[in-house]
């Protein structure tokens, strides 16, 4: 959710509640404001937990990550789909990298902490020519 829309939610629930019940009133719309940003913050200490126990920047399908992206998702959604940490590539700016066993990467770039862009690299099939 944007930002800008859950503090005005969180200014029109507490003005709601000053309407209709006075001070309690604004105390159970803070109450709700509250419990709402403790779900959140849990939601963000469980997948950073769930990450932490894995290798940096690994996952076991590049394929079948590269097929769950789409273009709008945080961060902490394809973190979630990992459950890994990504490796940074690019100090300066948002681009994240994840590969599996087999050598295929998944390349990330986030702009304005949504995912712009995505390509999936695999390496070159090697193929043996037949036995005589």
């Amino acid at each position: 959710m944007n930002p800008i829309v859950g503090w005005g939610l969180a200014v029109i629930a507490v003005a709601a509640g000053w309407k209709a019940y006075g001070w309690q009133g604004v105390v159970m719309a803070v109450s709700v404001i509250v419990f709402w940003l403790l779900i959140q913050f849990s939601r963000a200490l469980r997948v950073m937990k769930n990450a932490a126990e894995a290798p940096v920047g690994h996952v076991g399908s590049t394929v079948m990550l590269n097929s769950k992206l789409s273009a709008g998702l945080t961060m902490m959604q394809v973190v979630t789909m990992t459950r890994s940490l990504g490796r940074r590539i690019d100090p300066d700016g948002d681009t994240w990298a994840w590969a599996d066993d087999g050598g295929s990467e998944v390349t990330l770039e986030f702009k304005g902490g949504k995912l712009a862009k995505w390509t999936l690299v695999r390496p070159a099939d090697t193929v043996e020519p037949p036995h005589p």
